[in-house]
């Protein structure tokens, strides 16, 4: 039985430690408990000639990212510049083949924290919201993936085309899969790094994200949406064709669906 977590809001500021469950304070004489390691958290921002939007995107980045690694897409501009600019502390890599699920296979191999996230370099995705899909991974959860169509969630750059090709596709893996999740073709997500190995991924397109939420379910992780706010492209134009990545999306769901779907686990969504 695979769990769904829909948070209220993405905006609700996560417990202090005082704050939560079973936590209890110390009295007096009594030694302070050695403190639990924290997991490490590496962010993996895939870029392709995004120099004008880059600076916002690495200024939001919160306390408790580790490490940064900006995947260079053999950009024209001055996107690794920039990056060296407003976080020296980033890596700049370059990728290893064309197209998106190059760049983020790139940086999963090059991550060294225990817990990887990944975001768009384009600022329509706030790095504000990480916190979130951290706490979902330290309470339980394998996979957590932003949803814009939960409650708290939205978008403020979806064309129609693309928020119909969406539902379909996502229509189809809950069918396919039985299992009811609501955003397929986003790309903020978080995971641990020790499920790389069986998350096996192939592709080299945007149909990355779909690959990693199906190997995900084939694999039994229990997977948690959080809600998540598509904000517009800062600026420029995205690289993203709706028609000609929908069909590449479409044909991994399918590919998938077909190479092990006897080895998911169902029953009713929690």
């Amino acid at each position: 039985m695979h769990d769904t977590t829909h948070t209220a809001h993405a905006t609700r500021p996560l417990p202090r430690i005082a704050e939560l469950p079973g936590s209890t304070p110390l009295r007096a004489g009594q030694s302070v408990p050695d403190p639990v390691p924290r997991d490490r958290v590496t962010l993996v921002v895939p870029a392709r000639n995004e120099a004008r939007n880059l600076p916002w995107v690495l200024q939001q980045i919160p306390e408790g990212v580790d490490e940064v690694l900006l995947i260079d897409g053999d950009s024209t501009d001055a996107t690794s510049l920039i990056t060296r600019r407003y976080l020296p502390a980033a890596r700049v890599i370059p990728q290893s083949a064309p197209g998106k699920g190059s760049a983020l296979r790139t940086g999963f191999r090059h991550a060294t924290g225990d817990i990887i996230v990944t975001i768009d370099a384009d600022g329509s995705m706030s790095p504000q919201e990480i916190p979130h899909y951290v706490h979902f991974l330290t309470n339980g959860y394998d996979f957590v993936k932003g949803s814009r169509f939960v409650g708290g969630g939205g978008s403020l750059d979806l064309t129609t085309l693309r928020s119909m090709g969406n539902h379909a596709l996502m229509a189809l893996v809950s069918r396919l899969y039985r299992y009811r999740l609501t955003d397929l073709c986003y790309g903020f997500c978080a995971f641990r790094r020790c499920f790389l190995d069986h998350l096996d991924l192939r592709s080299t397109g945007f149909e990355i994200e779909a690959e990693m939420i199906v190997r995900a379910l084939r694999a039994g992780l229990r997977i948690a949406e959080v809600p998540s706010l598509e904000l517009p492209r800062r600026s420029g134009r995205s690289n993203l064709n709706a028609v000609r990545d929908g069909h590449r999306v479409l044909r991994t769901v399918l590919r998938e669906h077909g190479g092990g779907v006897r080895a998911i686990r169902t029953g009713e969504d929690g």
